[in-house]
């Protein structure tokens, strides 16, 4: 009741605006998406444009929390109609009532196979202004290419970022009071996953995705530090932390991940995965979930140890026994030396990657 309340709230606010002419300049959100050379996933969102300026090193506490603020209360617009365009094809969307659109298209030129990212154009047909153009966006969706070997499944909080989800206060202060530039990656992540993407002889192109808990409304924060930290791109799924029908707030994980991480395996039926998490959450539970129903799929899970209990160290390491029975591996690894040291064993990475990422570990 309190999800339908809420829609029709935003609605009624959304046409009022329109009629008053009073609305901020929209934009398109252009989230990146996925697929194949027949079909790729394209997912945005529709916003008042909140002018929400570009992060910076110095900048202060107080214009991190504003910034935060404006994110969180976004204003968006359920019912705008979207113009896709991608390799040839065309296709109109309409934004449901938290602004988001999520679709499928088909390509009717053949795709780059040698290319990772391909270029898809967004256009917002309604509502608009008739004398100022219409807003384009242009946004990515990746496609595997023939060389790839693997893919790479990753959480970010507590796994690529430091954010200390497990602690609320931590977690709030990296949510409010830091930006893109201040929040830091854990040591040798950027090297051991460009070493994944790259293969052991190089050049593979390797797809990397990062399934996260966060809300939607930190995309162009953790995009921006993906990017700042030359981690490599990849698809970020998030997910809506607004009222639905099956929740007030969103305190499950597993739910959200698994959908996700069944679509991206379910996609690609002959590209086996790594799957990266860390202690903290319910990561080595999802991820056991995972290979239980894709035995022959799931290459490794890497679990990065961020709690001090015992307790959990050995629930997870319970948890490795019942991933090894289903003919797979779990590592719980104490740094991302660890992680790069099995990958070199298996063959997924070469040696010079494994120096790189031990020199990253080792640097002050």
């Amino acid at each position: 009741m309190a999800a339908e309340l809420e829609g029709r709230v935003d609605a009624a606010m959304a046409r009022r605006a329109d009629r008053r002419g009073r609305r901020d300049p929209l934009i398109i959100h252009a989230y990146r998406g996925y697929g194949t050379d027949t079909r790729v996933r394209v997912r945005g969102r529709v916003l008042e444009d909140d002018g929400i300026p570009a992060a910076g090193e110095r900048d202060s506490a107080w214009r991190n929390v504003l910034s935060a603020v404006r994110r969180f209360e976004s204003d968006e617009v359920p019912g705008a109609r979207v113009g896709v365009r991608f390799a040839g094809a065309t296709q109109e969307l309409v934004t449901d009532a938290e602004g988001y659109f999520d679709t499928w298209i088909a390509p009717r030129e053949a795709l780059h196979g040698d290319q990772l990212w391909h270029d898809v154009a967004f256009e917002l047909l309604a509502p608009r202004e008739p004398a100022i153009p219409s807003p384009i966006t242009i946004g990515r969706v990746l496609v595997p290419p023939a060389t790839a070997r693997l893919g790479v499944i990753s959480d970010l909080d507590d796994t690529v970022v430091q954010t200390g989800a497990t602690d609320a206060r931590a977690l709030l202060r990296s949510v409010f009071l830091a930006n893109a530039r201040t929040r830091l990656p854990f040591a040798g992540v950027a090297s051991l996953y460009r070493a994944l993407q790259d293969g052991a002889g190089g050049g593979q192109n390797n797809p990397v995705f990062y399934v996260s808990s966060s809300p939607w409304n930190l995309y162009d924060v953790l995009a921006e530090f993906l990017a700042i930290r030359e981690i490599p791109e990849g698809p970020i799924m998030l997910r809506d932390w607004g009222l639905s029908s099956r929740e007030l707030l969103p305190t499950s994980h597993g739910s959200h991940k698994i959908a996700a991480i069944r679509d991206i395996i379910e996609l690609y039926p002959t590209l086996p995965f790594v799957l990266i998490g860390d202690s903290g959450q319910e990561d080595p539970e999802i991820y056991r979930d995972v290979v239980a129903r894709y035995p022959s799929r799931i290459l490794a899970i890497y679990i990065r140890n961020v709690t001090p209990d015992v307790g959990r160290a050995e629930r997870i390491r319970a948890l490795a026994r019942e991933v090894s029975d289903a003919r797979s591996e779990l590592l719980l690894a104490t740094d991302t030396g660890e992680v790069a040291a099995h990958a070199l064993d298996r063959g997924w990475i070469d040696a010079a990657a494994l120096e790189r990422v031990i020199a990253d570990v080792r640097a002050p």
